[in-house]
């Protein structure tokens, strides 16, 4: 029996997961379910983050700093490296522990998808809103993306910016094939933006994307047509890399995101104050399908 939502199926609103993604998860939450595991498990990973790369320890010293007993720690250690947490090498008599890679974006993954915030979509998302159109940004649009930005700023929750940049810095940064205005009967409803990450040569295909909008018209589908023209117009243009920085606690931003095909890398812990408060940003980007082999 299909259960309903105001009428509408709830099969047809919900992307469910599938079966096989949620017997992977499962096994790493059940394998996490214990609070040793889990502390084993920390402490191999903030060793890793504490020398800047990934770092091994032996089975002695990890319980050592966990304050466990060898047999102990190397019974939890096999059953996080059976669930692809931890990887183990011999040296002699003495086993070494590092943390798996993957884990640190797989698991941030796992948790999103479960709470719903990651939807499959396709690279053309059906469902655009026929009332918004997307065109180039133009010099008169300057006063308008300044107060879309503003209206982002107010929330609290969009940016580390407590003012809104003048003209002359977003002019100065952002790409200038890759700016987009969002509109609406004539109206700017958003805009979106992109500017290199660095100037080295290396990373001429990355960059950091911008969306906002406007406070009059949230909830209808101008920030999913923005990103969808952004994203399509970067890969066209060679970009194979588009990334972007969101609190956490922006999880209507985070979901759009993914929606259009970004993957959460990480979690920046206390990367910046904020109005006197350290925030951390959950960090997302998104691989052009003809990025370069």
């Amino acid at each position: 029996m299909k259960a309903t939502i105001d009428g509408c199926l709830y099969t047809e609103l919900v992307t469910l997961l599938p079966e096989q993604d949620a017997d992977t998860y499962a096994s790493w939450f059940a394998c996490l379910a214990d609070p040793t595991r889990v502390r084993l498990l920390h402490a191999v990973a903030a060793g890793t983050v504490a020398v800047g790369a990934p770092g091994e320890i032996t089975v002695g010293a990890l319980a050592e700093v966990v304050g466990v007993t060898q047999p102990t720690c190397s019974h939890h250690v096999r059953k996080l490296a059976d669930a692809g947490f931890l990887r183990l090498r011999r040296e002699g008599t003495a086993t070494l522990v590092s943390i798996n890679p993957a884990c640190c974006t797989g698991l941030p993954h796992a948790a999103d998808a479960v709470m719903g915030t990651i939807v499959t979509s396709a690279c053309c998302p059906p469902d655009l809103p026929a009332d918004v159109t997307v065109r180039p940004m133009t010099d008169a649009d300057w006063r308008d993306v300044r107060r879309v930005y503003a209206e982002g700023i107010a929330t609290g929750n969009a940016t580390f910016e407590t003012e809104t940049p003048t003209r002359r810095t977003l002019d100065t940064k952002w790409l200038p094939d890759h700016r987009w205005i969002a509109e609406i009967d004539g109206a700017v409803a958003g805009w979106a933006a992109a500017t290199l990450v660095s100037t080295r040569a290396c990373y001429s295909g990355v960059a950091e994307t911008s969306v906002y909008v406007s406070e009059l018209h949230r909830g209808r589908g101008v920030g999913k047509t923005l990103l969808h023209h952004q994203t399509t117009a970067a890969d066209a243009a060679g970009l194979w890399t588009l990334q972007t920085a969101i609190f956490p606690e922006n999880r209507a931003s985070i979901a759009l995101h993914h929606a259009a095909g970004f993957r959460t890398v990480g979690v920046r812990e206390r990367i910046a104050q904020h109005h006197g408060t350290w925030r951390n940003t959950a960090l997302l980007e998104r691989r052009s399908p003809d990025r370069p082999d």
